[in-house]
């Protein structure tokens, strides 16, 4: 039996390991945290000494998921990054972002007031039943816009939009009152994709920052908790996502600092699921003295079928290339480069994709690989267009005109 200085001594270590993750107090302990959850390497470690960012792919479970972590040093305070991310949440800092606000704490159809639809989508709502439906909805969704829609009516957009406004303000108001259990299952393929279980799978991977978000011992303090919905341009399908977006800080000189959570709740194309994490870290003895670890995980759609594979290390070249162009703009905002400045070095070294980011804002790195996700997912449906015609058998209130 454990004497009583023999217990407290064995609560003692106990606590030493379960904090010293957390702690780094040493690049050493940090660059071996980082080694475990991240799957970063020596050879990242001393690309960070020459100042450059390092990004990897992460472990997936799924062959729907895209997973990327990424490093960079940063001459910059904790506050001044905070700063920066607060004041780029809601501003339209890139020709990508036609549209973007926030939900209030009660959620209401006011807070919509500029969202618009566009026609290809409003068009495609008419053909649109369970399990075949060119939007992400659920299947009570699908079946308002059939039962509630006169589709023969003069003004049917108009009717659409407002619908389709008053069911995502409703699923926001719903997702702020009951949480987790408000999400909603996406019936518009053939297999129901259930966005509870898809989130939970991604927050309970493997990562440094997930490690931290999971730990009731992290000291983390929330102090800030928006829902924010946007409206992104890839060039083929504009995208209307809705993320819900935590930020924590830590009362510590060293550690993690801030943490910046981003969980996609809503996504009318291509995404299945999103979660994209942020850690602002200091760490004694760093050269730069504070890191941005960013680690970003997506199940999308277009990623299976015969052709998988070659989807796959395509989409995840671009995603990669995506996150070392963030964390490099980031490394420059923060460091005092002006915006002209940053936008002219990523000109000039870095390609299309990696053009399209402003500020330090975590859900904006999905625009790298969605871009080409759009373009896969179209190439199938074009295939599956002109070898299959499509049989559905419609109201007749919602024929095509």
């Amino acid at each position: 039996m454990l004497t009583r200085n023999q217990y407290l001594l064995c609560t003692l270590l106990v606590c030493f390991v379960a904090t010293t993750g957390l702690a780094q107090t040493s690049i050493t302990e940090f660059q071996k945290v980082l080694a475990e959850k991240s799957s970063f390497q020596e050879t990242d470690f001393a690309a960070l000494q020459a100042n450059q960012p390092v990004v990897r792919l992460a472990p997936v479970s799924n062959k729907r998921e895209i997973a990327v972590a990424g490093l960079v040093n940063i001459r910059a305070g904790a506050d001044e990054f905070l700063r920066s991310y607060r004041d780029s949440m809601l501003r339209k800092s890139n020709g990508a972002i036609l549209e973007i606000g926030s939900f209030g704490r009660q959620p209401t159809l006011a807070d919509l007031e500029s969202l618009t639809l566009e026609t290809g989508d409003i068009e495609d709502l008419k053909d649109c039943v369970i399990g075949d439906c060119e939007v992400k909805l659920s299947a009570a969704m699908i079946d308002r816009f059939r039962r509630e829609i006169n589709w023969n009516a003069p003004d049917y957009a108009l009717k659409v939009t407002s619908l389709f406004k008053q069911m995502l303000s409703e699923y926001v108001s719903d997702y702020r009152t009951r949480g987790e259990a408000a999400l909603i299952q996406y019936n518009d393929k053939r297999d129901q994709i259930d966005l509870a279980v898809e989130q939970r799978a991604l927050s309970g991977a493997s990562g440094y920052t997930n490690s931290l978000l999971a730990d009731s011992n992290a000291g983390l303090q929330l102090i800030e908790d928006a829902i924010v919905w946007s409206k992104i341009k890839f060039g083929l399908k504009p995208v209307i996502a809705v993320n819900h977006i935590k930020i924590y800080k830590r009362d510590r000189e060293v550690g993690p600092q801030v943490l910046i959570a981003s969980k996609q709740i809503y996504a009318s194309h291509y995404f299945n699921a999103s979660l994209a994490l942020t850690a602002f870290v200091t760490v004694p003895g760093a050269t730069q003295g504070a890191y941005l670890v960013s680690e970003n995980r997506s199940r999308a759609d277009g990623l299976e079928g015969p052709f998988g594979k070659i989807k796959r290390g395509v989409v995840e070249k671009k995603a990669l290339e995506g996150l070392k162009a963030i964390l490099e703009h980031s490394q420059m905002t923060l460091e005092g480069s002006t915006l002209a400045a940053t936008t002219a070095e990523l000109s000039s070294h870095h390609s299309w994709g990696q053009r399209l980011f402003g500020g330090v804002r975590p859900l904006l790195w999905l625009l790298v690989f969605s871009a080409l996700i759009a373009l896969l997912v179209l190439g199938k449906r074009r295939v599956d267009s002109a070898s299959a015609p499509k049989s559905k058998t419609l109201k007749p209130e919602s024929a095509k005109s």
